[in-house]
């Protein structure tokens, strides 16, 4: 009986140290593939026969040893902490990749910087202040502000494109999102099928859901549990993903019927947002993970221009004022590409602006009624120096609306306090509302009549003379040189036009130094983390090579001591 034991025992370990041998090769042979575990198997012995009883021992005859399981070697909090880092080193990347192409498009660069484009207007305005009078300095400001326009409302639709692009990489992280929930459902199921036995573990499939999830968490914030079954269940932005039988897909829908963005939406679930952009990105809080989420920051939810910057003046209260910053901070200040249409956008609106009401100046009239209008001011507006006199033309016109009205008969209150009937062209004020009002990008463009005909540029004085109005063309450079605006709310520095540009470039290279840093600080982190994570789950080739020896000599053990039983077993047989 002992001998036959005996041949179990050698048969056992000429099974193990296959199986141990196996599981050595399949190691080798993934050392380079992607997401491979490293697998060690797991033997402990097998029954054991009482044969007697003892006080010293408890006299048990062993039959062998047996092959457990196999099992993967990986660190489940390293995996979370991977998952979780490079979906914020991913966030911070999406708005970094953004700051970068908005630098290239305003040139700084590149040598085509736009600041050439403003240098250029600014000495044109100096030349015509020289010779207000002179044909040459009028035709080469003339030139000089339609090279501007034309420049920054290239900055402008270029800005909007790039915004408008960013759909389409959107569109393919949703895609993927839903491509790599429908792998780990596919997964899940294999792995349940293959285990359902609760003989072996399916480590190669785990292996590749655990590649899918490393990837997820890239692109999404996401929590994750698997149950008894091996199933494991996703949640993505807090909302079920996958669970056990389902796959909750996103899709990319408008923002709006009017909007040509893009935004992910929770099919299942009514459309509903996947994400809410109104929070502040923080860490503490887990709201800066995933580079989708970081394209949709970057890329904001519409065009922005000046309106969306609120000035104190625009406010009744304080209370009022503080609520339009708190928006603006939540909803403009955390996209780069709005804030920096925002911020260009008022400084185009403020060169604009302050040159129209000084060819074309406005007064401020009380109606009948009590309402307040501006109307053309016409005791003191310039007059150009064609035969007409022409009086009331801008050098800057909204493509669709005009200036002024045609005259109309108001009733006014005068600085007596009577009522006066008045002839006045009324200023079209702009309505925030109407973009089609406004002095703002893409609805910017030369007035015609000046454009065709520079005697008409007014800056003649309107007291009949026909001299020109130094003090018109003064204006022009002072105005330039004086403080205009703060960059945001959030500064306290008002800025002339030329120093503004300056603090509004150099505010999108610190924002984009600082995504940067923290993007490159996160890289470092993640591969810190991976590194740590490869030292548990890697191949070593060394390692199992020794390994390989080890199960060899075991092997050959086992067969030699199969050997020498079955030489003692035909021993006794051949005695009988």
């Amino acid at each position: 009986m002992g001998s036959f034991n005996g041949l179990y025992i050698g048969a056992s370990g000429l099974n193990v140290s296959q199986a141990a041998l196996n599981v050595t090769s399949h190691n080798l042979a993934n050392v380079d593939t992607k997401g491979f575990v490293r697998q060690q198997v797991v033997i402990n012995d097998f029954n054991y026969l009482k044969i007697g009883e003892s006080y010293i021992s408890s006299m048990q005859q062993g039959l062998g040893a047996n092959f457990a399981t196999v099992k993967q070697v990986r660190d489940s909090f390293l995996d979370l902490s991977f998952r979780k880092e490079i979906g914020r080193q991913a966030y911070y990347e999406a708005q970094y990749q953004a700051t970068q192409e908005i630098e290239s498009l305003f040139g700084e660069l590149e040598g085509v910087a736009f600041q050439n484009s403003l240098d250029e207007f600014w000495v044109s305005l100096q030349e015509l202040a020289k010779e207000p009078d002179s044909i040459v300095a009028r035709a080469s400001l003339i030139q000089t502000s339609v090279s501007f326009i034309e420049r920054a409302e290239n900055i402008s639709k270029q800005l909007y494109e790039y915004q408008i692009n960013l759909n389409t990489q959107i569109k393919n992280q949703v895609n993927r999102v839903n491509e790599l929930g429908e792998e780990i459902k596919k997964l899940n199921l294999k792995i349940r099928q293959y285990e359902s036995t609760g003989v072996e573990r399916a480590n190669d499939l785990r292996d590749q859901r655990n590649v899918c999830l490393d990837e997820l968490g890239k692109i999404i914030n996401i929590t994750y549990k698997e149950n008894k079954d091996g199933i494991v269940t996703v949640n993505a932005e807090g909302v079920a993903f996958v669970t056990e039988d389902m796959v909750y897909r996103m899709d990319a829908i408008r923002i709006s019927e009017a909007s040509e963005m893009l935004k992910p939406v929770w099919v299942a679930h009514g459309n509903n947002d996947v994400f809410h952009l109104d929070r502040a990105p923080s860490s503490m809080h887990d709201t800066d993970v995933g580079f989708l989420k970081g394209l949709l920051a970057a890329r904001g939810y519409k065009k922005a221009n000046y309106t969306d910057i609120p000035r104190r003046e625009d406010f009744e209260t304080e209370i009022e004022y503080k609520a339009a910053v708190s928006h603006y901070n939540n909803e403009i200040n955390s996209s780069m590409i709005m804030t920096v249409q925002a911020q260009f956008d008022q400084l185009i609106h403020g060169i604009v602006t302050t040159i129209n009401d000084i060819l074309s100046p406005n007064k401020e009239v009380t109606l009948a009624d009590g309402s307040k209008i501006k109307i053309l001011d016409e005791e003191n507006a310039p007059v150009g120096m064609d035969p007409d006199k022409t009086m009331g033309e801008a050098l800057f016109n909204r493509k669709t609306m005009d200036r002024y009205s045609d005259y109309e008969t108001i009733d006014i209150i005068n600085e007596e306090g009577n009522i006066e009937t008045i002839t006045a062209r009324i200023y079209i004020a702009e309505d925030p509302s109407d973009n089609y009002s406004l002095f703002t990008l893409g609805e910017i463009e030369i007035n015609e009549k000046i454009l065709h005909n520079y005697s008409m540029i007014p800056l003649s004085s309107n007291t009949g003379s026909g001299d020109y109005d130094i003090e018109t063309a003064k204006k022009l450079l002072t105005k330039w040189q004086e403080p205009f605006s703060t960059l945001s709310p959030n500064t306290l520095t008002q800025n002339n036009f030329s120093d503004y540009y300056t603090s509004f470039i150099s505010e999108i290279a610190n924002r984009g130094e600082q995504y940067f840093t923290i993007s490159s600080n996160q890289a470092s982190m993640v591969e810190s983390i991976d590194n740590q994570r490869t030292q548990v789950t890697g191949v070593s080739s060394d390692e199992e090579l020794t390994n390989l020896i080890k199960y060899q000599h075991s092997y050959n053990a086992a067969a030699r001591y199969i050997n020498v039983v079955n030489e003692m077993l035909e021993h006794i047989v051949t005695r009988l």
